[in-house]
């Protein structure tokens, strides 16, 4: 069975309510194809009404984080159960501004992913490198390393989704390659089948997270293994946004 795109807007800590439910409504209005998954993530506070400005759409609302408690007395914090009953139907786990600005450890990104899923969420798992352990032909390491952060125990590939960002590539204006993404994608795909087996392996989304723009997307997209994109600043322009969205169709 053929894997169908995803592409996601991550909108970071960015947006009012106002401009949060404007950007929704637009994407929505946007998206009339089933030949692509779309989502997008607005900070937890929008999340609520970014819902409703997209409701009875084609458009996944999604978050950014949790943490991986079901409750209690973690000040701060939002859980699974809150983000479902929010109507949320994704979550990121990993994502490398909450490992390399925020500090989160490979440890605490696992509890999360596994909060997660077990939620009844779609995992967007985040892994990738950063420069120096690239120039230090560290990238598979690191990449392996971070998938091992999964549990065997996950069984349904429709609601796991690795999103490879090369942590160089996000934000600097410098993106990976068509060759160098499907490189790691690939790599990705056999670590996958090592754990999960070869058949769960191949059903599972791949999406590209460093700077895809509607000017590298096709091409990257054309990779395959490479499954559609995590997007973070093209994602706060509807045009650039639905772009990058038809360019995976």
């Amino acid at each position: 069975m053929p894997r169908t795109n995803f592409v996601a807007g991550n909108w970071k800590m960015n947006t009012t309510k106002a401009s949060a439910i404007a950007l929704a409504k637009e994407v929505a209005a946007g998206v009339t194809s089933d030949a692509v998954t779309v989502g997008v993530a607005p900070p937890y506070v929008y999340i609520d009404a970014v819902a409703q400005a997209v409701a009875g759409s084609k458009v996944l609302v999604g978050a950014q984080d949790l943490y991986f408690q079901k409750n209690g007395a973690f000040t701060g914090e939002i859980s699974a159960e809150m983000l479902v009953d929010l109507g949320a139907k994704f979550c990121l786990a990993g994502h490398s501004e909450r490992r390399h600005v925020l500090g989160e450890t490979g440890e605490l990104v696992s509890k999360k992913a596994m909060a997660i899923y077990n939620a009844g969420l779609i995992l967007i798992h985040c892994v990738g490198e950063k420069l120096e352990e690239r120039q230090a032909n560290q990238t598979l390491d690191v990449v392996r390393k971070q998938l091992n952060e999964l549990s065997s125990g996950i069984d349904d590939p429709a609601r796991l989704v690795i999103a490879y960002e090369p942590v160089w590539a996000i934000g600097t204006g410098i993106n990976a390659t068509s060759a160098q993404a499907q490189e790691v994608h690939a790599f990705i795909r056999a670590e996958l089948a090592h754990i999960y087996g070869t058949h769960f392996a191949q059903r599972v989304v791949i999406q590209y997270g460093g700077s895809m723009k509607p000017e590298n997307a096709k091409e990257l997209l054309s990779e395959p293994d490479v499954d559609g994109g995590l997007i973070g600043g093209a994602a706060l322009k509807p045009d650039t946004f639905l772009a990058i969205v038809s360019a995976g169709i």
